[in-house]
């Protein structure tokens, strides 16, 4: 979907022919192609999208912002909570804007969940549960293996986006405390089942699966489920479960929803119809969340409205994964200060 007013004119990557390919398929070839960012950012952009591996979301867009664009950046925010804090400074100096990709909030289930967590319909959410379980779908193409590249596996790959939709729906981003186990069980596995082939044990170097228990400020308790390989059938992905005073919600899968409570003393399960409009960005068409995503940043940049993922809400989901890394590490509860 072209979005109105808005036109891709450079694309960088340092294998020239992707970069190419991305110009022709976006940009009809009528686009620069650069090999080094750097280069990039001297041309008169508005803003610039960072696309790249974990370790360089932070130093790309930084510099990016320094250069005096409007900066989205891929998700996970940075590798670690330095980094996005860096990231945070950069925005404040900059004056420009700066959003991470956390595009699973922008569909239908997650914007009509949003809209009834913020009416109170849930009342004080206090336990909640973010999915993010494969069973066999380990990546094997670019670096997602490679955890110096990356930063981790499953966790900072597909964790965060479930992570990031229960902070956003519980609207509460103070941990004080966080515990977590990592594995490497099936690492070296071979005839693995893998949806896109078999992984070479060697270049599996982050973790297969990884679980956190995060406890908030104000008591709350989140539970986070990750994995690429587990042996398991209950395969969700970037979804969450709400629990609260009033009311509970449920993803089944992403793209579907439940609500939960008691009405005239009798227990409902509400099924809301997704396919109708009514809540904010979404009128009922069929529209990809990535293009609401950049139909909402476009937007934003020109002043018609604001970001819908602030990075300080995203720089959070990246100091809690950090905690749950460190916890597995030293075996030990990690504490926010």
């Amino acid at each position: 979907m072209k979005i109105r007013d808005v036109e891709m004119t450079a694309f960088c990557d340092i294998i020239s022919e992707r970069a190419e390919k991305a110009n022709h398929e976006y940009a009809e070839g009528r686009g620069k192609v650069f090999k080094d960012y750097r280069e990039l950012l001297k041309e008169d952009l508005d803003a610039v999208c960072v696309l790249t591996p974990n370790i360089s979301h932070a130093p790309i867009s930084i510099d990016a912002l320094k250069a005096g664009k409007h900066v989205m950046c891929e998700k996970p925010m940075a590798k670690n909570y330095a980094e996005a804090r860096a990231m945070l400074d950069a925005r404040d100096k900059s004056g420009k804007l700066l959003t991470i990709g956390y595009q699973n909030r922008y569909r239908p289930d997650s914007l009509f969940l949003k809209e009834e967590c913020d009416n109170g319909v849930l009342g004080n959410i206090y336990f909640a549960k973010a999915t993010a379980i494969r069973r066999r779908a380990v990546p094997t193409w670019g670096v997602f293996l490679d955890e110096e590249k990356q930063g981790g596996g499953p966790l900072i790959d597909i964790g965060t986006h479930a992570l990031d939709l229960t902070l956003f729906m519980m609207n509460n981003y103070e941990p004080a405390y966080a515990v977590g186990t990592v594995y490497h069980k099936l690492n070296k596995d071979k005839k693995t089942g893998n949806a896109w082939g078999d992984w070479d044990p060697k270049k599996f170097t982050v973790e297969d699966s990884a679980f956190g228990f995060i406890v908030m400020k104000n008591g709350a308790t989140i539970i986070l489920q990750s994995s690429w390989a587990l042996n398991t059938t209950e395969v969700r992905e970037a979804v969450t479960t709400l629990s609260g005073t009033k009311a509970g919600a449920d993803m089944p899968q992403a793209g579907s929803l439940t609500i939960n409570g008691i009405k005239n003393g009798k227990q409902y399960v509400l099924t809301p119809d997704l396919k109708a409009g009514g809540v904010a960005f979404y009128d009922g068409a069929a529209v990809k969340d990535s293009d609401l995503e950049a139909q909402t940043f476009a937007k934003a940049i020109q002043g018609k409205g604001k970001l819908y993922v602030q990075p300080e809400e995203a720089a959070v989901v990246t100091r809690i994964l950090e905690g749950i890394y460190d916890s597995a590490k030293t075996g030990k509860p990690h504490y926010f200060n």
